[in-house]
């Protein structure tokens, strides 16, 4: 069965966010965006949220305006804030032993995970604390595993919520094509919240296969 065009236009919206922890960056994004969006999917983007700066990139990269391992300026997600910071961080020696000695005590839960965003050298980098402590640690593969860890348990809590939240709203064509092009996150992280975390990744795989 033919993939639906909102659901593709969400893989590609969610690529375009998250490119800066993609390996090969824009050079490997942009074939994805040329090859999957046609005609159908382009009006799907055109609706999501920063949709028509993907739309605009995307018709770009077809017209040659824009090189295939590149994007405009203009038209990088998040202001290029998410990408500049993943060659740009350094911490001191104090803020490496602050994050050494949380990471030590670090429990996959709620409340270890509101440790770790308390910490100072976690609250300088605001909403990219994640990409930008990972870029910091990038060269410490001991320190990289245990924050690996937290990413995890951030990305769980997360999904979590969002997947709360989409089963209390009136369900859409958009929240199922927002499901299914997640699922496979869901099936990841949902099953760390025991029963009710089961139960929930029933129930979107039920909306999901309902049409």
């Amino acid at each position: 069965m033919k993939t639906k065009p909102s659901v593709i236009a969400q893989k590609l919206l969610n690529l375009y966010r998250q490119h800066h922890v993609i390996f090969g960056g824009w050079k490997t994004v942009n074939q994805i965006f040329v090859k999957e969006a046609d005609t159908e999917v382009i009006l799907e983007i055109k609706e999501l949220p920063t949709g028509r700066m993907l739309a605009q990139h995307i018709e770009n990269l077809r017209s040659g305006k824009t090189p295939m391992d590149s994007i405009s300026p203009d038209l990088v997600p998040y202001g290029g804030l998410m990408s500049e910071s993943i060659v740009s961080i350094h911490l001191s020696e104090s803020e490496v032993a602050e994050l050494e000695n949380a990471l030590a005590e670090f429990a996959p839960d709620l409340d270890g995970l509101n440790k770790i965003k308390s910490l100072n050298v976690v609250k300088r980098f605001g909403d990219e604390w994640q990409v930008a402590i990972r870029s910091a640690l990038s060269s410490n593969h001991e320190l990289m595993e245990k924050w690996n860890n937290v990413i995890k348990t951030a990305r769980a809590y997360y999904l979590w919520k969002v997947a709360n939240d989409i089963l209390a709203a009136p369900l859409s064509e958009r929240s199922r094509a927002r499901i299914q092009a997640d699922l496979p996150e869901y099936e990841t992280y949902l099953p760390m919240f025991g029963d009710q975390g089961k139960e929930i990744l029933s129930k979107l795989r039920i909306f999901v296969s309902s049409i």
